[in-house]
């Protein structure tokens, strides 16, 4: 059975989770903390599958908590529950590890849906939360671009700059970019695979290999990646 920790500083919402996750029967309930300081003290002891963490709260939030957890204990898997889902949360909480991103209205099915692909070693992210991170893509990209032309006419390369940084260095086939491209319009498996018109089989092939050729191995994480490059 998976060990759930949960931080947060509203109790009734603590005692909520531990209801829905207990009863599912697929998870325990190993710890409850207030805050960052409170679930850095327990990690060690309770030794969690599975983090679900707010943001905002008193003492140490979910910001600063999450990468510490993520550098100690990476084999722990952290989901932000929060009502946040500004630019600036997101990028920070996947930056510094969160495998999943949800909203506190998200519903019970969604938050044991997520628990269940984080302890498979899949990222979730709530749809505000996608269409969010898809809107910075794409603003990353067009301001790129044009930090790109600024770049050139002063005799610059522009690379570094959002959405203007040199694909080549990583060695993507012209199908892999393809993939890459949809990954980050927040295309599922299945979904490029029906684009492409390949098998669902094939476009786990291609992403096995981007993961690798990346470094990352995590869906989430590689796209925050993916925000430096145009396709």
């Amino acid at each position: 059975m998976a060990k759930i920790l949960l931080v947060d500083d509203e109790p009734l919402l603590l005692e909520s989770l531990e209801i829905i996750l207990t009863m599912s029967g697929d998870y325990e309930v190993c710890g409850k903390a207030g805050n960052g300081v409170e679930a850095l003290k327990m990690i060690s002891e309770t030794v969690p599958d599975v983090m679900l963490v707010d943001l905002n709260m008193p003492g140490m939030g979910g910001i600063e908590l999450i990468p510490k957890v993520h550098a100690d204990h990476p084999n722990v898997k952290i989901i932000v529950l929060t009502t946040f889902y500004d630019e600036k949360n997101i990028a920070n909480a996947i930056a510094g590890g969160a495998t999943g991103y949800l909203l506190k209205d998200s519903g019970k099915d969604a938050i044991l849906n997520a628990v269940a692909q984080a302890i498979k070693g899949q990222s979730v992210l709530d749809l505000k939360v996608m269409q969010k991170l898809n809107a910075m893509l794409a603003s990353g990209a067009e301001g790129g671009a044009g930090a790109g032309e600024n770049s050139s006419a002063a005799g610059g390369s522009g690379k570094g700059a959002a959405g203007s940084a040199d694909l080549s260095e990583y060695g993507l086939t012209e199908r892999e970019k393809e993939i890459c491209k949809l990954i980050c319009e927040g295309c599922t498996n299945a979904q490029i695979a029906s684009i492409l018109f390949i098998s669902e089989g094939t476009v786990k092939n291609y992403v096995s290999t981007i993961y690798d050729k990346f470094g990352e191995h995590d869906r989430t994480r590689l796209v925050v990646k993916l925000r430096d490059f145009s396709f």
